[in-house]
Order: C-alpha cells, then structure tokens, then sequence
C-alpha cells in the first residue's frame, strides 16, 4: 500500500506529508527564493517559513516565481519568542514579508519568551550573555492570542512547536482551541515515543524537523539505515523520510539543493520490521538531539541523555 500523500489536521484541513523547509541560517541571497520556485514547480504544495529565519521575503518571493496558485500551497511560519505578547503583531510582519493574506499554518515556535532589549531584536542577551528571557510569562495567553487570530481567519489552524508533555499539559488547563500540530525534532536517533502517544491522544498531528539528522547526528551514514536503504534500493534520505509518513507524521526536510529537494519528495513504503528498527537505533545508545537552544532551563523532554536546556 503507498504511504500517505497527505494528513488531516483536527480542523479538517489537508496538509502535505512532505513539504520543504527553508530553515538554513547559510544560504547566500537569492538561494531561497530559488529553492520555493523549484520546489512548488517540481510538485512540493507545503513549504515551512519562520520569522527568526531572515528569509520570508524570499519564500514569498519564490512563491510568486512558481506560478503555482496561493490556494494550492500549504504555507506553515512561526511566532517568534520576541512576539509572543503581540501575536497579531508578529503575524502581520510574517504576512507582509510573504506577500501573503493568510496562513495555512501557525505555530508558537518555542515555549519561551524572550524579552527584545538594545543587544537584538529578536536574540537578546543580557549583560553577562545569557538569554534575556521572561520566566513569568504565561504562555497561555500567548494561546489566547494565537486563537484570536484563528476565528479572524488569518491563519487557517495554530499549533506549536518544540513543545513537550508537560508544557502541553499546562496549556491544555487553558486551551479552547486544540492545538492542530506539534513541530518538533523527531527522527530515528530522537524517537520521543511518549510524545507521540500523548500527541495522538489528542488528535494533535506531528511534524518532523531535521528528519535527516546532521553533521553532529550522522542518521543517514547509520549502518542500520544503510541497511534498510540496500534493500529497497533507494537513499538512507528516502528511507528517513518514508520512515515518519509511515508513522503518521509529516516530514519537512530542508535544502537549497535542487537535486536533493527533488529527491526528498520520494516516499516509499515500509514495512513494520523496518519501522521496529528504526524505532530502536535510539535504545541501542544512539540517542542524539541535534538542536538544543541554550534558554537555560528545562524544556521537558523525555529523552534518553537527560533534559534539554
């Protein structure tokens, strides 16, 4: 049986199993805007944009480049952490610097809020290079807001990312509107199997950041990956990227590389004896978490090696 093409958020709507993510800190001018035409030109309908990645004005542009009509492209950005006592604000800054009137997708980026002062904007220090950061914000009115902007139609579902169990659970006390997707690090290195249960208790949908892995988490060099990839005669990428819309779980892998963004589209199917596999490398001493934000204190995930900070 083919692996699914798309998933059903708990508002009904349709978003893509794989779409691109645009979240590199390298590319040089024009790269992005590129990648978003190429892309929605060779079949991608999802692309994934955030504020904090400098580069929206590119994805609008190359949105504009493909000639691909709005209504047809899943758009996902995110609420930076300097925006999260004015969601409305930082929603129009996304809107404008896409060229855009809505979103498909909103998400809070991280349960953290940071406090914008003369060192940034957006990353904000304090005077000994600490992150400046308000430990008494409550995010649930970060939520509040984050609905808001839903019932105005602005964006068409909300939802967060890098959010774990216990953070979910205190915003659930609050919650009128179920959040639609959890976007969070998730590949075979970094399983989080309770978090998947919890989120699919609720009908919260996943979204796979980094599904690839990096120089500093080689999933795709794994000999195990390797093994499964032998088999089915493709690459360790598509077996990476099959592994998570097998699972249920949308895969957003990133690239400016025209051939590895028309390759990372290929989904095949697995069976469970693979996915059992890949579901174990992380057991078997592997465990590895590929972005870890220095914020300073516990974001509550339940991984292998202790808490993340």
């Amino acid at each position: 049986m083919a692996p699914p093409t798309h998933f059903t958020l708990n508002t009904g709507a349709q978003i893509p199993a794989v779409g691109l993510g645009i979240g590199t800190w390298k590319s040089e001018p024009g790269e992005v805007r590129n990648a978003v035409a190429f892309a929605l030109k060779n079949g991608y309908r999802h692309i994934d944009a955030a504020l904090i990645y400098g580069n929206e004005s590119e994805v609008g542009q190359g949105i504009k480049d493909s000639g691909v009509p709005r209504s047809e492209i899943f758009v996902t950005s995110k609420l930076w952490n300097t925006h999260q006592p004015n969601v409305r604000g930082g929603l129009q800054k996304t809107l404008n610097d896409l060229g855009l009137d809505y979103l498909d997708l909103y998400l809070i980026h991280w349960p953290v809020r940071l406090v914008p002062n003369e060192s940034s904007e957006l990353l904000p220090v304090n005077p000994d290079g600490t992150r400046s950061i308000d430990r008494s914000w409550d995010q649930s009115e970060t939520w509040r807001q984050m609905e808001e902007v839903y019932r105005e139609g602005k964006v068409r579902a909300i939802g967060v990312a890098n959010w774990s169990v216990p953070y979910l659970e205190q915003l659930r006390k609050k919650w009128t509107v179920v959040p639609a997707v959890n976007q969070v690090e998730l590949h075979p290195f970094l399983p989080q199997h309770k978090l998947r249960e919890y989120c699919k208790s609720l009908g919260i949908l996943l979204e796979a950041y980094s599904p690839l892995g990096s120089t500093g988490a080689p999933i795709m060099s794994d000999p195990e990956v390797q093994k499964i990839a032998d088999a089915h005669g493709v690459s360790p990428a598509t077996i990476l990227i099959s592994y998570h819309v097998n699972k249920g779980v949308v895969a957003i892998p990133k690239s400016v590389s025209e051939k590895r963004i028309s390759s990372n589209k290929e989904v095949i199917p697995l069976s469970e004896k693979d996915l059992t596999v890949l579901d174990g490398l992380a057991g078997l001493g592997k465990a590895k978490r590929i972005n870890t934000p220095l914020w300073g204190f516990d974001l509550g995930f339940d991984d292998w090696y202790g808490p993340t900070k």
